[in-house]
């Protein structure tokens, strides 16, 4: 395991990588409208590459197809009602890590409808074909569900409804793929309780589509130059249908000044205040919001925070860990983790529980650390950001 010294802070313009959330999704869409080479795609980074692979190994074909979704819970979760739309018998495997995530509501939906699935903590064996119906989810456990089964539906022969079993979390990225479906020539209509979608062709644009940059990586370099570093972010879209750019009104609530200037977006602050907020919508900015609130004035209360027990770590556990191994006084309460800020944190190690997020969540902490800060494992953010490091220390890439 890699134990890294944070070195620096970031400065000067930083060029984020395209979104993960609309990559997984172009890469689906590509596919399904008949598109069989996605070599261009490796490397992007792990996630990215897991879709890729399991994309090219669905177009190769086979009696039964292994699908390698490595640590990516997006990859899962949209590739498997996909696959059962076709009528694949393939074999779905990942890491241990992806394996124990939740997927028991999603596959229950797709047996009711046709599919055969074997659920063990090495695979997941598929058989069977998916054909239409009523499928039943719960709103509260992850978008994903929704996302995969919008992609697929619409391959059946009639008419399918999705209903959701509560109101839907995280409902930002749902609208990230209907607006990719839609550029592909395909339409889910949304209902009082969820989705309906009829049978549909996916039809590539006639101009490549290309994905704009991620506001979930950007929240990271948004909220250290919130705590002082100085740098440009490029690339963002201020109207974008990504809900993390939410980040942005929770730094100004806090206090921080945003300029938009020539493509660019940079932050400054004399000091943050404390700010609550509902992360129900939001689960994947939480760890940079809760660094940079660690030396917030006052205390602040970040809720909904449930969905955060089934990431790459038990990150509502592992936010709280990290940061208070570098020094900072924040604890959980049920699903709402509570911050009261300091003036600066000490520094010291911290453990990034193979979670991306959490390693640079480290990095934001170091900004206000009198300390030197190291991280444990600070190589996993390849999973979404093999480039973290270099931007952020500003070395050559």
């Amino acid at each position: 395991m890699e134990l890294r010294k944070v070195g620096g802070i970031p400065s000067g313009d930083i060029r984020l990588p395209p979104s993960k959330s609309i990559m997984h999704r172009i890469i689906i869409a590509e596919f399904l409208s008949g598109r069989r080479d996605f070599t261009e795609y490796a490397g992007i980074s792990d996630d990215i590459s897991a879709t890729a692979a399991c994309v090219t190994a669905l177009s190769r074909g086979g009696a039964q197809i292994t699908l390698n979704c490595g640590e990516s819970g997006s990859t899962l979760r949209f590739v498997l009602p996909l696959a059962a739309a076709l009528g694949v018998n393939a074999k779905f495997t990942g890491s241990a890590g992806l394996l124990s995530r939740p997927i028991a509501a999603l596959s229950g939906a797709l047996t009711e409808n046709g599919a055969e699935i074997k659920l063990s903590p090495d695979c997941i064996l598929l058989s069977g074909r998916l054909r239409p119906g009523k499928y039943v989810l719960p709103g509260d456990e992850s978008s994903q569900y929704f996302t995969g089964l919008l992609f697929a539906l619409p391959l059946l022969d009639a008419s399918s409804e999705i209903v959701s079993a509560g109101e839907v979390q995280s409902k930002p990225y749902i609208d990230i793929t209907l607006d990719i479906m839609s550029r592909y020539g395909v339409n889910a209509m949304e209902t009082a309780n969820g989705y309906a979608a009829d049978p549909q062709t996916y039809i590539a644009p006639m101009e490549k589509i290309s994905a704009e940059s991620d506001w979930s990586q950007a929240a990271f370099f948004l909220c250290a130059s919130a705590l002082g570093a100085k740098c440009t972010i490029h690339g963002l879209r201020t109207d974008s249908l990504q809900g993390d750019r939410a980040v942005l009104d929770i730094l100004r609530r806090s206090g921080a000044t945003v300029s938009e200037l020539n493509g660019g977006i940079t932050l400054t602050a004399e000091r943050l205040n404390a700010v609550s907020f509902d992360a129900s919508d939001i689960p994947d900015i939480v760890p940079p919001l809760a660094a940079a609130l660690c030396v917030a004035d006052g205390e602040s209360v970040i809720s909904g925070c449930s969905r955060l027990r089934h990431k790459e770590s038990d990150r509502l556990k592992t936010v709280s860990e990290a940061l208070s191994a570098l020094g900072a006084n924040i604890k959980i309460s049920g699903d709402t983790l509570i911050i009261r800020g300091k003036p600066e944190l000490s520094g010291g190690q911290a453990n990034a529980a193979g979670d991306h997020r959490i390693a640079m969540m480290c990095a934001v902490a170091s900004v206000k650390a009198n300390g030197d800060v190291f991280i444990g494992g600070a190589d996993c953010v390849s999973k979404s950001y093999p480039n973290f490091w270099s931007d952020w220390e500003g070395t050559e890439k």
